[in-house]
């Protein structure tokens, strides 16, 4: 918070239009909160976020170049403390499973009231998670029946390939992964190479949002 005790927000959205309407919501003087930079992709929100170092960011999903899951990660492995609240128009549950394991602390549709978004703009500056009554519902559902374990891609990693993948996951470059496993850099990076062919990714992000949506992150 500043020193007049208003709630920092840094608003990432790709669509003008919101980034506006959020700032006249935002901008009433009784909201207790004070917008401090708009950001309209994941890479410029991430950048945002480091050097403003807001309370809360309001993070859209989908935007050009890294999305919003993959911000929020980026955010974690930098060690930015600022609370992430997903504004978006999605409630399917990979999304929110992504999301939450990203480090998002809260998960919002963008119907959602201004009173409703104001209140869940104060829970997120006190560690108090929310979500949307449709995006509980999906995670509920996906504690309540998780994957089988018999359809994971994962089947042919060894232990040691498995705490790789599990690090990516956490956004954890290269050098961490050396330093938590006790391993040298060229080592990790061989490992990384033997998980994106073993797993079939294309990059680390993803490997990553494989490992996540099945439950390994």
């Amino acid at each position: 918070m500043n020193e007049d005790g208003l709630i920092r927000v840094l608003i990432a959205d790709d669509h003008q239009v919101v980034r506006e309407g959020l700032q006249m919501i935002l901008g009433d003087e009784r909201s207790g909160v004070q917008v401090v930079g708009e950001a309209a992709t994941g890479e410029e929100a991430v950048r945002l976020a480091q050097a403003l170092r807001p309370d809360v960011v309001l993070m859209d999903l989908l935007m050009p170049g890294i999305d919003g899951v993959e911000a929020t990660r980026r955010m974690r492995a930098q060690g930015i403390a600022s609370q992430v609240v997903i504004l978006t128009s999605f409630a399917d549950d990979e999304r929110v499973r992504e999301a939450v394991r990203a480090g998002a602390i809260g998960y919002l549709l963008k119907d959602v009231l201004k009173g409703s978004l104001l209140q869940a703009i104060r829970a997120a500056a006190r560690g108090t998670p929310t979500l949307h009554p449709e995006a509980q519902r999906h995670l509920m559902q996906h504690v309540a029946s998780p994957p089988s374990a018999a359809s994971s891609p994962f089947d042919e990693l060894t232990p040691r390939e498995l705490d790789v993948l599990r690090l990516i996951a956490r956004g954890s470059s290269n050098k961490q992964i050396a330093a938590q496993l006790n391993l040298s850099l060229g080592t990790v990076k061989g490992y990384v190479s033997i998980v994106l062919r073993k797993t079939g990714a294309g990059d680390r992000t993803q490997a990553a949002l494989l490992a996540v949506k099945h439950g390994l992150g």
